[in-house]
């Protein structure tokens, strides 16, 4: 293990010692499907649609979620330093890292439909991989305290595989932290942009988690292809420093595509959808998902707007938030990118739900109309939170939302034995023939140079890729259909396949026609299988 451990801290050292002294923009090769991959069933897991849950108060703790954690903590009691610097803490967060989420967690999460997690964790919980993380930050005294978290961070890994669930590790707390609130690790001020060295640091930690996990899912037997991606900071604030913010990220891109140019690589939006959609755009990076959290109850025209009217603004297209997604999920899908809600509620105010005749009603259709949007433009969506240590609140606590009906039990997927393949050859062909008919058409009006053979094998492995995803079975789809949900990464790995086998040199310049094919043929077959 030692051996092994040392070999690990050399291939980092290695990495994080390329990256920093590149001054090359970030890699823009696309993932090869010949390069270095578990298994096919890895791809299931990363393109699949994401309907799942956040793992919230787990390891980075929110008081309001869970309290006990804090029965020890000092003051002022809000933090994971907070309850670290407390009496008894690793005996108390040992206890509730055990306890908050066990094997009947999992397999009622997999029963409900749910086959993706996103797990919030601190650079801290960690140093059980590498001591290293907790070097020059708040935490390096606390080594004791938190060591035990990285053998349960890698069980969670393992845990979800026997449920067919996926894991989307978040990096919810950053060295000198990345926002104001006391979820980032710290009750103290943010000092993540002003200081250089965090954001050098946390790029080290990237690094070294990236490595580890990585490490660890394949030695694990069976090997685990349920890690999903990584999302590199949760809810960066820069303030005035989105420049740094930019940057870092572009060098967070080197640094993890590195170690994996396959892995899916998240990106928090600042709640500045369209600016950092057009910096993945311009980044020419592919695989990169932009992660946008959707809450209608904090701000003081949240508080002035009816619940029946927060469920209008979401359903209606011509509404600025659908309008947003539509755009942005297609410009993202354009460059091989992807949109996802990483974090979302049935939450609402009081002032929304006043003078309402039935809450659970309104609650319910707010939590319909936010589906909605989703399932349309999003590649996958993330409730927030699973659940509470006291029960009750169907606004926060996905467990009770479901189980008091406000949440629908389905999440829009489709029945299992909802289609027959028996038929489905003949039905491919001549929906195949007729778009290939029409895509003809349409461009004999613009005299040009085409090769419309690629439109039919864009059809065609469109077609069968939409089919292969609704037929595959894991431990979580039970009763229900996958769907290939990240359209524009998978597209882009598969016309640059398409490239690689054709060759030629008008391949690039014509592998437009593959992709339109690739998105009707997976449209088709979608609303074949609807049908």
């Amino acid at each position: 293990m030692r051996k092994l451990m040392n070999k690990i801290k050399t291939q980092v050292d290695e990495t994080i010692e390329s990256v920093t002294r590149s001054d090359s923009p970030p890699m823009v090769k696309q993932p090869d499907a010949l390069s270095d991959r578990l298994t096919d069933e890895s791809d299931m897991y990363r393109y699949r649609k994401m309907r799942g849950v956040n793992l919230g108060s787990w390891f980075v703790l929110e008081r309001w979620i869970a309290d006990s954690p804090f029965r020890c903590a000092r003051a002022p009691a809000h933090s994971d330093w907070d309850v670290a610097m407390g009496s008894a803490a690793r005996n108390i967060l040992e206890q509730h890292w055990d306890t908050w989420i066990t094997e009947q967690d999992w397999v009622w999460l997999s029963e409900k439909g749910v086959n993706t997690v996103r797990i919030p964790i601190g650079f801290y919980h960690i140093c059980g991989a590498d001591s290293s993380v907790l070097r020059g930050t708040d935490f390096s005294e606390l080594g004791g305290v938190f060591e035990g978290a990285w053998d349960r961070i890698t069980n969670a890994l393992a845990s979800a595989h026997r449920h067919g669930v996926g894991v989307l590790f978040d990096l919810h707390a950053a060295p000198g932290k990345q926002n104001a609130d006391s979820h980032s690790g710290t009750s103290s001020e943010p000092t993540f942009f002003e200081n250089s060295k965090n954001m050098r640091h946390t790029l080290n930690i990237l690094t070294i988690f990236v490595t580890h996990i990585k490490t660890f899912a394949r030695s694990h037997n069976p090997p685990l292809p349920n890690l999903v991606g990584i999302e590199l900071l949760n809810e960066p604030a820069p303030g005035s420093h989105s420049r740094a913010l930019k940057e870092w990220y572009k060098d967070a891109f080197r640094a993890v595509r590195a170690i994996d140019p396959n892995l899916p690589i998240y990106i928090g939006d600042s709640w500045s959808t369209d600016e950092y959609t057009a910096f993945i755009k311009a980044s020419e990076t592919p695989s990169i998902v932009l992660d946008h959290h959707l809450y209608r109850c904090f701000t003081s025209g949240d508080i002035a707007t009816p619940a029946s009217e927060h469920a209008r603004r979401l359903r209606e297209s011509q509404e600025a938030t659908p309008e947003l997604f539509s755009r942005v999920s297609k410009e993202l899908e354009g460059c091989g990118g992807a949109l996802v809600v990483g974090e979302w509620s049935a939450a609402l105010n009081p002032g929304s739900l006043h003078g309402a005749s039935d809450e659970h009603t309104e609650k319910r259709q707010y939590v319909q109309a936010q589906l909605q949007l989703y399932e349309q433009h999003c590649a996958g969506w993330f409730f927030w939170t699973y659940k509470k240590e006291h029960g009750g609140d169907t606004g926060w606590s996905f467990r009770d939302a479901v189980e008091a009906g406000v949440f629908p039990v389905g999440f829009a997927r489709l029945p299992r034995g909802a289609f027959s393949e028996d038929d489905m050859g003949s039905v491919r062909e001549r929906t195949r023939d007729d778009a290939l008919g029409h895509h003809k058409a349409y461009w004999d009006q613009y005299p040009g140079r085409y090769e419309h053979q690629r439109f039919y094998d864009g059809f065609t492995t469109g077609w069968n890729d939409a089919i292969s995803f609704a037929s595959w079975r894991s431990a979580a789809t039970g009763p229900w259909l996958e769907e290939l949900g990240f359209t524009g990464p998978w597209m882009k790995r598969r016309a640059q396949e398409h490239v690689h086998r054709t060759g030629g040199a008008s391949s690039w310049e014509h592998v437009w026609e593959f992709e339109h094919g690739f998105l009707q043929g997976r449209k088709s077959a979608h609303d074949y299988v609807v049908q």
